[in-house]
């Protein structure tokens, strides 16, 4: 049996799974840090990866169930309700509950790397930290299954600019518009009534989705 340990911590804005983007790279103004324990700080662990622009993280489902494992999943792609084989999909639900997403490397700190276009809530282990090679990596006649047949189109943002409070960057701005554009919702839900609730730190925000667009209700501060 393998026992692996985290080198690192995400630390993101997203404190709750609800509303983190479903691949990496869907909400590229999101910004996030891998922060490293102590045993894996030192310089010599990082020389020459500031030559690279990307890098794959390997890390771990940590607030996932392991009862809630099953052979098949339904993907969002197929609207909820066609089963695939897990194998065939990228469910968080996984039998060794390990992910894998392709960020962009904003800047090199001490002891930490600051990260664009991750996937992962407040907290995520990470095992291993890999740079992306294009030559390797990007395979131009890759072929993606049912999810070139079934596109998932994008939702309208309304954020009438009075519900913006003070202090909220463009930056963030564009994230929160990236993360609703995706439709957070699980895909069997379509309840022009409901208003959703997304924590995307510091500010916590509720929403409706009609038709074809998400409309923002309300944006303030985190309560806690």
């Amino acid at each position: 049996m393998i026992m692996m340990q985290p080198i690192a911590y995400i630390r993101s804005p997203f404190a709750e799974k609800f509303g983190v983007p479903r691949q990496s790279g869907l909400a590229p103004h999101i910004l996030s840090r891998v922060v490293f324990t102590p045993d894996f700080v030192h310089p010599d662990f990082f020389r020459g990866l500031d030559q690279f622009s990307h890098l794959w993280l390997i890390w771990g489902f940590h607030r996932n169930d392991p009862a809630e494992v099953h052979p098949t999943v339904r993907p969002p792609r197929l609207g909820g309700n066609e089963r695939v084989g897990v194998f065939a999909s990228r469910s968080p639900f996984r039998p060794n509950g390990l992910g894998l997403s392709a960020v962009r490397l904003v800047r090199m700190q001490p002891g930490e790397l600051l990260i664009a276009g991750a996937d992962m809530v407040d907290g995520t282990p990470v095992y291993d930290v890999k740079p992306y090679l294009r030559y390797a990596d990007a395979i131009e006649d890759a072929e993606g299954g049912y999810t070139d047949r079934r596109e998932r189109p994008l939702l309208r943002v309304e954020l009438p600019e009075n519900l913006q409070p003070a202090g909220m960057s463009e930056d963030q701005v564009a994230a929160l518009r990236e993360i609703l554009a995706q439709d957070p919702r699980p895909a069997y839900q379509h309840d022009t009534e409901r208003v959703y609730h997304v924590i995307l730190r510091p500010f916590e925000i509720d929403f409706r989705v009609i038709q074809d667009t998400a409309r923002v209700l309300s944006v303030r501060p985190c309560s806690s």
